[in-house]
């Protein structure tokens, strides 16, 4: 038995048949694995490492949530063995991806599980499902990273830097983020019905107060062809591996980072959908996890979460590359230092505390201020392998909790950069086109460089 933090009951809590809280992550390799030798690694590095793996969730006994021992336990009820159907190519992977990611987990059992894929352009691919109960998603990702060889100090999946905070410890911003939702749920539905009643609540109690007020009082963004009514299933699509290299190049000839000119070219690729689809729209929000653990921390044996949202407008209405990256540049400068996620962290610990229908209140709340969750995840610089087969790309999707219909996800490996998307299927039939927009959009960038178009 294994102890459950409040913050991970509310993640657990959050499941809906729109936006499940599963982590997906797709791992392609070179060579073909073998099944056998992949359940083993998993046994070996995941199932006795780290006990959420082989347990199950009770978020009702007299102490508090806890997981549970499975007592039938049996790993091969969780990985799988599949062949890719012809033509066996990256459209026939994201086919499959997106029909066994719509299928739930059995609730009735630990709560992950692992597709090996045959055949996938002459090698293999690896389908893993996580619900973020579990763990974030970093650390999820270090954690599928450690079934893989490669140099010992190779393996470690960074946080991504989107800022830091530094004015004040954590625990103390968490603290705050506690009161500060302690307050509102004691108040309820009258929070929810009058958003500016957090706001108050938070100017009367917490030093922070301008960062809730943010979250509270900050508009809803609007119905567009990215946010809507959702529906049941998902899809997702991925770039092409971008190099890094030149993504840097293009970043330091604006003066602007890796993550600035990949946000930006998301953007624009957003902004031309919408435009296309008649909406305009100056701005949609995104929540960005931000990583409140220490960068040289091991591997917790009991993982769980401990991450913030740092709630980040997107400047879709900026049709110029070059003005849009610069304006991207400007916004997340003006968060890097923010204590946004800290306390938003606390907000969520809080919530996980309540009762289920205040909650689920709560998380509509929160989520109608965005449109999607987007994660960058810097990723190890060398080859890794797994039984042999060298791995050569991975993806990791956050899930989209409440009203949200999209996740993007950036993560980096090899010197290589891919972006991913996994969208509501009712409001995005196929989120390919999106994915296929962004090297022309960054090159698109890279001729206004050439032409000296930087300011």
């Amino acid at each position: 038995m294994s102890t459950m933090s409040s913050a991970d009951a509310a993640w657990l809590r959050m499941d809906r048949p729109t936006n499940p809280m599963l982590i997906n992550a797709v791992l392609w390799f070179e060579a073909a694995l073998d099944p056998g030798a992949v359940r083993d690694r998993l046994q070996e590095r995941l199932v006795d490492r780290f006990p959420q793996f082989s347990e199950l969730p009770n978020t009702s006994p007299p102490r508090g949530p806890r997981w549970e021992a499975d007592p039938n336990f049996d790993i091969g009820l969780h990985v799988h063995h599949v062949a890719l159907p012809a033509p066996h190519d990256e459209g026939a992977l994201r086919e499959l991806v997106s029909d066994l990611i719509a299928v739930p987990l059995d609730h009735a059992r630990p709560l992950w599980s692992v597709h090996v894929i045959d055949d996938f352009r002459g090698g293999s691919a690896m389908l893993v499902r996580m619900h973020h109960a579990i763990a974030d998603g970093i650390m999820l990702a270090r954690v599928m990273l450690t079934l893989v060889d490669g140099p010992p100090d190779a393996l470690g999946v960074k946080a991504p830097a989107h800022g830091s905070i530094v004015p004040r410890p954590v625990s103390d911003l968490v603290s705050l983020g506690r009161r500060a939702a302690g307050a509102a749920v004691h108040e309820t539905f009258e929070t929810v019905a009058h958003p500016r009643h957090l706001e108050q609540i938070a100017r009367t109690g917490v030093q922070d107060a301008g960062i809730l007020a943010k979250f509270a009082a900050n508009p809803s963004d609007r119905r567009s062809a990215l946010r809507g009514d959702l529906g049941v299933g998902q899809r997702v699509g991925w770039s092409p591996p971008l190099a890094l290299d030149d993504v840097h190049d293009l970043g330091r000839a604006f003066g602007a980072t890796i993550n600035d000119v990949l946000l930006s070219a998301v953007t624009g690729v957003l902004g031309d959908h919408l435009r296309a689809r008649g909406d305009v729209l100056d701005e949609v929000h995104a929540m960005v996890p931000f990583n409140l653990r220490a960068l040289e921390e091991t591997i917790p044996r009991e993982l769980g979460n401990r991450f913030g949202l740092l709630l980040l407008g997107l400047p879709v209405g900026i049709e110029s590359p070059v003005d849009r990256l610069l304006e991207v540049r400007r916004r997340t400068a003006a968060i890097k230092d923010s204590h946004e996620g800290a306390i938003a962290y606390g907000i969520l610990a809080a919530m996980g505390a309540t009762p289920s229908a205040v909650e689920a209140r709560l998380i509509d709340f929160f989520t109608a201020k965005a449109t999607m969750v987007i994660t960058n995840v810097p990723g190890p610089r060398e080859p890794l392998a797994l039984a042999g087969a060298p791995l050569e790309g991975v993806l990791v999707w956050a899930p989209s909790s409440g009203s949200l219909g999209m996740s993007v996800s950036i993560f980096s490996y090899r010197g290589q950069v891919t972006v991913g998307f996994l969208v509501n299927r009712r409001l995005i039939g196929d989120p390919q086109p999106l994915a296929d927009a962004l090297p022309p959009a960054l090159e698109e960038l890279g001729r206004a460089a050439a032409r000296g178009a930087v300011r």
